[in-house]
């Protein structure tokens, strides 16, 4: 059976960043798969479930909503290795092409005041687990050290 593209990445080398992780055809739409990427894996210790869960909540809601990108949001969740998100749009983008969108996304997580959108029993098969002071500081942390001047190291996937 063929490795599949995101298990050909070299995870040491990998910098946290935006990287398009594929595209595919559904019919004649490209869907575009990012790969935001916000700890170095196998580095730094990967995200706790409690801010990953709350960053997904607010991150969907926020995507969802957008004013430019809300109709081209396909899906946002966590990766099973807790160190990102995927993010799947509805077109051909490139990184660059995402940057301020991601930014708004992780300014908007870092600034959160209130109640975490779906965050109820009635809502959410997890809703106690949540930590949005934390979700904020990784929100912070990511903005502070890879958004703000991101640059091509942190835009396209490392050589194998």
């Amino acid at each position: 059976m063929d490795k599949i593209t995101s298990f050909t990445i070299n995870h040491l080398e990998l910098l946290p960043g935006i990287y398009v992780s594929r595209k595919d055809l559904a019919g004649d739409a490209v869907i575009t798969t990012f790969d935001l990427r916000m700890t170095r894996p196998n580095f730094e210790p990967v995200i706790n479930t409690g801010e990953l869960h709350t960053m997904e909540h607010l991150g969907a809601t926020f995507l969802r909503n957008h004013k430019t990108f809300g109709s081209k949001i396909l899906y946002f969740g966590p990766m099973g290795c807790r160190t990102g998100f995927y993010l799947l749009l509805s077109g051909d983008y490139s990184s660059r092409d995402i940057i301020s969108l991601v930014s708004e996304l992780y300014e908007f997580i870092r600034d959160f005041e209130g109640e975490v959108p779906g965050a109820a029993a009635r809502d959410c098969g997890n809703y106690l687990d949540m930590n949005l002071p934390m979700a904020k500081y990784m929100a912070g942390k990511f903005l502070d050290e890879v958004l703000y001047g991101i640059d091509d190291k942190h835009l396209i996937y490392p050589e194998n």
